[in-house]
């Protein structure tokens, strides 16, 4: 399963957004060496980190730790692509009240190769339900050429913004992501989920409003 946690409903998943901070600084600051604020020498955040920010969290069923995870903002305000990275994109950075924005895609360190891949789908899948309940169209999001195969390989309906660019030494493109009912059905398929992989308290989250 993975759990909704949204500005309404941070308090009763502390922990494990700790546990997400914390994995995040690990794989982006201490393995990718990007350059982001850390927190308390612990804790990756940055200033899309914020009551807007809504993230999509697999757990572990005994311990609840954080096993992966995914950030995703509104596209109507501030947001990684329009903000810093508009140069990616040939025309207008997509924005929207249905165009979401998908970053700090993390799994934990250290996760067997194998439990690492079913988190990932997880998460794929709980980025098309959650878009399918909230009204989402598309996302936006960027990703590294040297993973744009693992991107495309989910069955996403995906298109370039625009061509490839150098960032800090590695090559980059942005990709718009389109949202349908077939986009699940096909993920389902090829993944064998049967059920919904979304944990959506609507009393808990902000589409209750």
């Amino acid at each position: 399963m993975a759990t909704v946690v949204t500005h309404s409903n941070r308090r009763s998943h502390a922990a494990c957004l700790a546990g997400m901070h914390a994995d995040r600084k690990r794989v982006f600051v201490d393995t990718l060496h990007w350059e982001l604020p850390v927190v308390d020498g612990l804790y990756e955040v940055d200033e899309y980190d914020t009551d807007d920010a809504i993230y999509l969290i697999v757990q572990d069923a005994a311990h609840g730790d954080h096993l992966g995870s995914v950030r995703i903002v509104p596209t109507t305000g501030p947001h990684l692509l329009g903000d810093k990275f508009a140069f990616l994109c040939e025309g207008p950075v997509p924005t929207g009240l249905d165009v979401w924005e998908i970053t700090r895609l993390c799994t934990a360190p250290g996760l067997p190769r194998e439990t690492a891949a079913r988190v990932r789908e997880r998460l794929a899948l709980a980025l098309v339900e959650y878009a399918l309940v909230a009204g989402i169209g598309r996302y936006t999001m960027m990703t590294h050429m040297a993973l744009l195969a693992g991107v495309l390989a989910t069955g996403w309906d995906c298109e370039p913004l625009g061509m490839p660019a150098d960032v800090n030494g590695d090559m980059v493109v942005a990709l718009l992501v389109t949202i349908n009912p077939a986009t699940l059905a096909k993920l389902r398929s090829q993944w064998s989920f049967s059920q919904p992989v979304l944990r959506l308290d609507l009393n808990e989250s902000r589409l209750a409003a």
